[in-house]
């Protein structure tokens, strides 16, 4: 079978054992003196072969100009399917999925293993039993916490890393290198970091600073977990909303002046394919009108383990936490580019 592509025509092997994937549209050439079968792997790939004459005859199912067509190459139908035969060798039809049948265009997608979804389920029936303990803790402790730390409340901090050692420990070990490099508890801040997988939030509490987290308002009706970080003061933020963006970036310059920690993720959400992506200046600006360090910390690993999208699944693997040297600065446009390019070549070095 030929391929004919926007760019150009190119010739590949008859068979394809790969599934195929992509969104746009290309053009395959089909020899007359061939049948061709299409058969569908899944919704979003197909798989194409040639049968040589002779050998056992299958009819194609073809959409043109949209109206769905059967034909059999080796059978005459009426004159004009005739006349169509003589006149030309081939005949074009279009694919909807762009660069088939070459092999950039190949993406399997990568097989969960059995092991992996048991440790998931592990995972999550120890998270869930820890924050249910925990959680009794935290209710005990929450009208002292409002009495004696409002805004730091490192009791509530404190309970939040327990748990998060006890629900990462069995699972997967933690490397973490510039300990030196963390400010004091006392001292507030602006934290950012890359985005990789759900795990990050539990990486990030292991290493017992008493920051407050931007979450989305729809986590927060989640029973127990919703509750911690209403008691933690996590900050709440609806992402489509930019009344709410310019509410959330006020709590956080109150929370900084009275000697709290912030703690972003500029990207905004977490990355599909591990590379890091463009930083919004919302924590920057804050850092900026405040007068506060920058906290830059660079995240490797967890999104090999739980990918985004898989977080009923947990693979074998470790995790590298990367804390830079604060930076500091009163233009959110140098903090961002600079907290930016640190991150970006720790990744660089150690990937």
């Amino acid at each position: 079978m030929d391929v004919a592509s926007a760019r150009g025509i190119s010739s590949h092997p008859p068979y394809y054992s790969k599934p195929i994937c992509s969104s746009q549209s290309s053009l395959i050439r089909i020899p007359i003196n061939k049948g061709c079968c299409f058969g569908r792997v899944s919704s979003l790939s197909t798989s194409l072969h040639t049968a040589p004459r002779g050998e056992r005859r299958r009819t194609v199912g073809v959409q043109w100009c949209n109206r769905f067509i059967r034909c059999d190459p080796f059978k005459v139908h009426d004159k004009n399917s005739l006349r169509l035969r003589e006149v030309a060798r081939t005949m074009t039809v279009r694919s909807d999925l762009s660069g088939a049948a070459t092999p950039e265009s190949t993406y399997p997608e990568p097989e969960i293993k059995l092991s992996s979804r048991l440790r998931g389920i592990c995972f999550c029936i120890n998270a869930a039993v820890s924050a249910i303990v925990l959680i009794v803790l935290m209710i005990i402790g929450h009208p002292f916490v409002l009495l004696f730390d409002r805004y730091r409340r490192k009791f509530h901090h404190f309970i939040a890393k327990l748990w998060a050692s006890i629900s990462i420990y069995p699972f997967y070990k933690i490397d973490i290198q510039g300990l030196e490099n963390l400010p004091s508890s006392d001292t507030p801040a602006v934290y950012v970091s890359n985005h990789q997988s759900f795990l990050d939030i539990y990486t990030l509490l292991s290493l017992g600073q008493s920051y407050k987290f931007i979450s989305k308002t729809g986590i927060f009706v989640i029973p127990v977990i919703g509750w911690a970080m209403s008691m933690m003061g996590v900050v709440p933020l609806k992402r489509m909303d930019p009344r709410s963006q310019v509410d959330c970036l006020k709590r956080c310059m109150e929370l900084v002046k009275k000697g709290a920690s912030v703690f972003f993720f500029p990207e905004g959400t977490r990355s599909k394919d591990g590379r890091l992506g463009p930083f919004k200046k919302g924590a920057f600006t804050v850092a900026a009108k405040t007068g506060v360090p920058v906290v830059p910390i660079t995240l490797m690993g967890t999104g090999k383990i739980m990918p985004t999208g898989s977080e009923g699944i947990l693979n074998h693997g470790n995790v590298r936490v990367i804390i830079h040297k604060p930076i500091y600065g009163s233009r959110a446009d140098v903090l961002c580019d600079e907290a930016r390019n640190k991150i970006a070549e720790s990744m660089n070095l150690f990937s």
